[in-house]
């Protein structure tokens, strides 16, 4: 994982952008999982998780220990690898928040949103203004409604700004991760991630104003009453800003109304994309689809049908010497019936026109 963030650290695409990214870390002989946050080559806090996920599919205490040193921040010696790129021999390693010049920053990880006691509480009782959750959330059937519930609540009884990623694709296993990022300022979704896409990689953008939130919280009197009771975080000064004089007649995102699917669609949708992305992933051959005309084969067809659908529309497909192919690797310029890629022929099940 440390020879992964060196390459990050190096790559020009992440200078002058404040990275979080999530990796396993041991500290003092304990595996924690860990939120790294880094800007310009330089590591500037590594988030240890609080609360662990460890119900239904999830087994993290397998793996990992929380960290339970509240308001605690230990000093982490980087491994040589890193050193070489950063120049630094220690990073704070805890429980700690970030300080721009213009705002703060703070982090939770997926399952602490869903806790009782979320830092994001805390935390923005302390005046952090800006949470990221980088989340491992898998689909579950109107599990979405409560994902974007969670983070709008987190911002409507105490402010901020609320950017959500989710992981995207099956994990060589039964789960379906389905995305649904977004990013909520005041209560209100400024911007929707897809929930059911084909592509690996969905970036959200949304221009917002620190003012809105500063005097969002200033008019909440028993927010403000709770605030002057908190104990304060450890604060990580960055010589860094996220906003420029000249961003004053840049226009915001207006809210949004968050469009989510019927329970139809979910099920078609989730396993669809569950089989395309397996089936890459894997580099297998194809699917063997044995119809008997009963109901579950028939279902099974139906979403078959929904996976090819959805690769037709990201398209990912082509027509070669008569037989529907839908490719994942090889260019279809180049494409031959013993290119050793993913493919899925289907004589008779589709034809273009049903797309069309």
């Amino acid at each position: 994982s440390f020879q992964v963030l060196e390459k990050l650290l190096q790559s020009p695409a992440t200078q002058d952008i404040i990275c979080d990214v999530g990796m396993p870390v041991l500290h003092r002989n304990v595996r924690y999982n860990c939120r790294v946050i880094f800007l310009n080559k330089k590591i500037l806090l590594i988030r240890p998780k609080i609360s662990l996920a460890n119900a239904g599919n999830y087994r993290e205490l397998r793996w990992f220990t929380p960290w339970s040193k509240a308001r605690h921040v230990e000093e982490y010696f980087l491994p040589r690898i890193i050193q070489e790129v950063t120049g630094q021999e220690t990073v704070p390693f805890g429980d700690a928040v970030l300080v721009t010049k213009d705002t703060c920053l703070g982090a939770e990880i997926c399952e602490e949103l869903w806790a009782p006691n979320s830092p994001h509480i805390e935390m923005g009782l302390d005046g952090v203004e800006i949470f990221t959750n980088s989340s491992g959330s898998h689909h579950v059937l109107r599990k979405a409604h409560a994902r974007v519930d969670l983070v709008n609540s987190a911002t409507a009884k105490n402010g901020g700004i609320y950017i959500l990623a989710n992981q995207k694709g099956c994990d060589g296993d039964r789960l379906y991760y389905d995305g649904c990022a977004m990013i909520s300022v005041n209560g209100e979704t400024v911007a929707q991630g897809s929930q059911f896409s084909l592509d690996d990689v969905e970036v959200l953008v949304a221009t917002l104003d620190l003012e809105d939130v500063r005097s969002y919280r200033a008019e909440i009197s028993s927010r403000n009453l709770a605030a002057s009771k908190v104990n304060p975080y450890p604060r990580v000064k960055v010589d860094f800003a996220l906003s420029c004089p000249d961003d004053v007649a840049v226009p915001t995102c207006m809210p949004i109304q968050w469009r989510h699917h019927s329970p139809e669609e979910e099920i078609s949708l989730g396993p669809a994309c569950w089989l395309w992305d397996y089936l890459r992933r894997s580099k297998q051959a194809g699917f063997l689809l044995p119809l008997s005309g009963g109901i579950d084969s028939s279902a099974t067809a139906c979403i078959v049908y929904s996976m090819c659908h959805q690769i037709f529309v990201s398209g990912q497909l082509c027509l070669l010497m008569g037989k529907l192919i839908l490719a994942g690797c090889s260019s279809c310029k180049s494409l031959s019936m013993a290119d050793p890629f993913p493919v899925v022929l289907m004589e008779s099940f589709l034809s273009l026109q049903k797309f069309q």
